[in-house]
């Protein structure tokens, strides 16, 4: 139910995350967006799964960007973190180049999933609703010397499971079909049907612009509106 329908007309954003990605796609909600960042332990739980960590260190990001704001805002806070499970197993960022050789090593031709949770806090209320999206992803038979070509370039240390989908020089996926954004790091679906949920109708045909933006023909945006995944 949406109990202010007119709020997308002075809802602003404050997206708390230091990614380039997220601050990005943030931007096709179009709504105002102010951007801060959150700095927390990321270090996971013994035996805690995948899904139930992305969820915590959103959480906790949300709380402590929150308890920093020291008069309520006409703001909605958003953060979000991104997991990788193979087996069952979180992969984080690697510490260095021998671990994302590891990662990468065991991703490739398999099919791991991918989490991403999404915190939404309404400052002025302190209202909060925490969403979670996960997308299959199939990795494709990459060689040695691509996986060394691609730890050379640097890109795979601030990413969960030490790569990125859309990195056109190394791509690993194969026959991807699911929520790309998702594994970019901010599945903006998720988030529209989050802030619906706390009264805010982004202005923007979001799944337009986020296939737009990205080159890709999402075949699961209606689902996920839906409330169906």
């Amino acid at each position: 139910m949406i109990a202010h329908p007119d709020r997308s007309v002075n809802a602003t954003l404050l997206l708390a995350s230091g990614s380039p990605r997220r601050r990005e796609l943030i931007k096709l909600l179009k709504l105002p967006v102010q951007t801060t960042s959150a700095d927390i332990d990321e270090t996971p739980r013994p035996g805690e799964a995948a899904d139930q960590l992305a969820i915590r260190l959103s959480g906790a990001k949300a709380q402590t960007v929150s308890a920093s704001i020291t008069r309520p805002a006409p703001l909605i806070l958003i953060t979000s973190d991104t997991t990788v499970s193979l087996d069952g197993e979180p992969l984080g960022k690697p510490a260095d180049a021998a671990e994302a050789r590891r990662m990468l090593t065991r991703l490739r031709g398999r099919v791991h999933l991918v989490h991403t949770a999404v915190t939404l806090i309404d400052v002025q209320t302190d209202r909060a609703v925490t969403d979670l999206a996960t997308s299959p992803v199939r990795m494709r038979a990459y060689s040695d010397e691509e996986i060394e070509r691609y730890i050379a370039s640097g890109d795979p240390f601030d990413k969960a499971g030490a790569y990125a989908i859309q990195h056109d020089g190394f791509s690993p996926a194969d026959r991807f079909d699911h929520c790309f954004a998702n594994v970019m790091g901010l599945p903006l679906c998720h988030v529209t049907r989050a802030l619906r949920r706390l009264g805010v109708e982004p202005p923007a045909d979001v799944p337009s612009a986020c296939q737009a933006q990205l080159g890709y023909r999402c075949p699961v945006f209606e689902r996920i509106l839906a409330g169906e995944e």
